[in-house]
């Protein structure tokens, strides 16, 4: 089976994206993404799943997959449950890391570790106990803090011993490949064209399906419409830049995600985040604040 594209949102003005979810969750399937991902369980156990290698895991499993790695984590949980927190989760793009490396030659003993990510890398209980605690921190942390915080989780990863490679050998990723799949055409253009306008009808062409057949494909790999699947992503673009730029006009904001208009953004805003953009911007602003003061 061919694992489904993830879109994975940057904010601009940032590096990487640290980020939590729980279980279940709309990216728990095979899937795969252009980034590296550092991936470490907070919660439950279960198989996964990384290139050809299939294997256990339970809480403080700490795994690196590489650009394009297919790759899935499967909670054995009662069903109907739920869990509030599985895991935590680091993405970077391999222009961030290059460039890092290029600047800082120091950098390059992280190289070795990168290369066996390709086929994913398992780590050892000791090195995940040491970074458990910097990844927890790294999710909530501001401006230099997070880049501290991720040189030092990178500093711990190329130190690391007893770390063992998943996928075989002759195990090669194939992105072109996955991206013969109609649905994984139709996410790369959205991933791509997020801020423009386009509708179901135009990614079903670009998917060679019938828009009921897309509709329907969309929902079973994503867990939703494309409509909530757009507001959502527009939706998170839009509280990155809040964040990031503090003297970006909520109206230019509205308008470079892609809405037409300020009074339809702030009610999806409002229905998606449970409060308005500006109350967003000052809450943020005065966690920064209290955070800066400590």
């Amino acid at each position: 089976m061919k694992p489904d594209l993830e879109v994975v949102q940057i904010r601009p003005g940032e590096s990487f994206t640290a980020w939590s979810h729980g279980y279940p969750f709309r990216t728990v399937r095979w899937h795969f993404h252009p980034e590296y991902e550092l991936h470490l369980i907070v919660a439950t156990r279960g198989r996964y799943f990384v290139g050809d290698f299939i294997g256990e895991f339970e809480p403080g499993n700490l795994v690196l997959t590489g650009p394009n790695l297919p790759h899935n984590w499967v909670s054995d949980v009662p069903k109907d449950a739920t869990v509030p927190l599985r895991c935590r989760i680091i993405q970077f793009n391999e222009g961030f890391i290059d460039g890092a490396i290029n600047t800082f030659p120091e950098l390059a003993a992280l190289t070795p570790v990168l290369e066996a990510s390709r086929r994913g890398v398992l780590f050892s209980r000791q090195t995940s106990r040491q970074l458990a605690p910097l990844m927890e921190e790294i999710m909530n942390s501001q401006g230099v803090r997070r880049i501290e915080l991720f040189m030092m989780m990178m500093g711990l990863l190329s130190r690391a011993e007893g770390a063992q490679m998943l996928a075989s050998a002759s195990y090669l990723p194939d992105p072109s490949g996955y991206m013969s799949a109609g649905i994984n055409k139709a996410l790369a253009y959205l991933r791509e064209n997020l801020t423009q306008p386009f509708s179901e009808t135009d990614l079903a062409a670009i998917a060679d399906q019938s828009p009921s057949v897309f509709s329907r494909a969309f929902r079973q790999h994503t867990g939703m419409t494309l409509v909530q699947y757009v507001k959502r992503l527009r939706i998170n673009l839009a509280c990155q830049m809040l964040m990031s730029d503090e003297q970006a006009s909520i109206t230019s904001i509205c308008f470079e995600v892609g809405y037409n208009t300020l009074s339809n953004f702030n009610r999806q805003f409002l229905a998606e985040k449970g409060m308005t953009p500006s109350h967003f911007r000052r809450l943020t602003l005065h966690n920064i604040n209290l955070a800066k003061a400590a």
